[in-house]
């Protein structure tokens, strides 16, 4: 099939940007939408011409780091699916495609669909993780964990950081993501000394890195890829309450 695709090319972070269009004939029905755009580059390679630049690495939907707007929806029309695994049999022929960055003021554009989210990896490096000495692995049953609270941890540790819920908020907040790193650590034995200390840290670095604030739109876990539940927003709320009342009171 053929497609007709707009996408927006940025030459750098100081650069103006702007939609640039582009027919691609040729296109696979099984191909993944990163194969598509490896396709594209071929092409403008070989026309002498700057290739699109674009985030990726696994491929398999687990890292996080690809990622776009495809007619105005976070990672394609499909939901639960990133965007390596969005494919192009989702698409019919002599369809239009328009793909832009994440837009967001903490997400600025590097090149293209290329964003800076470093943003995240220092809300991550504020507190999302276990610093304690926990002791060597223990057996799967050996530390009893109600089911409930693994099954609830194992959703919220679902989320891969593609900004994907940033992009889809009017607000541009960064809510659900650093709710699921503080609830999936609440849920578990090994986050408990700590749990304090880190909502606080990762909401006020969340904050500092200029995300707007959640006025429940529902967009973030709509476009999550993996479906991370709303109620981790929640759970970090009575989480950072919990926390500056302890932290006032000395406790």
């Amino acid at each position: 099939m053929t497609l007709n695709l707009r996408i927006w090319r940025q030459k750098d972070s100081h650069a103006e940007g702007a939609i640039e269009s582009y027919e691609l004939p040729g296109v696979s029905s099984d191909m993944s939408f990163l194969e598509m755009l490896d396709i594209l580059n071929e092409q403008l390679i070989g026309k002498g011409e700057e290739p699109v630049s674009f985030d990726h690495d696994c491929r398999e939907g687990v890292c996080g780091s690809c990622g776009a707007m495809v007619n105005g929806q976070v990672h394609g029309p499909d939901t639960e699916t990133t965007l390596c695994q969005l494919h192009m049999r989702r698409f019919k022929d002599g369809d239009t495609l328009q793909v832009e960055p994440w837009r967001s003021a903490a997400f600025p554009v590097l090149k293209d669909l290329v964003v800076d989210r470093s943003s995240f990896d220092r809300i991550q490096q504020a507190g999302g993780y276990v610093s304690v000495a926990t002791g060597s692995p223990p057996d799967a049953n050996s530390v009893p964990i109600p089911k409930d609270d693994a099954e609830a941890a194992f959703d919220y540790a679902e989320c891969i950081g593609c900004g994907g819920c940033v992009a889809a908020c009017p607000n541009g907040a960064a809510m659900l993501f650093t709710a699921a790193k503080v609830a999936h650590l609440k849920k578990l034995p090994q986050g408990q000394p700590e749990r304090e200390r880190r909502v606080l840290s990762m909401v006020d670095t969340m904050d500092k890195e200029g995300f707007g604030a959640c006025t429940n739109h529902y967009e973030c876990t709509a476009a999550c890829p993996k479906g991370v539940p709303i109620d981790a927003i929640a759970t970090m709320n009575r989480e950072y309450l919990r926390a500056t009342f302890f932290s006032k009171e000395g406790v």
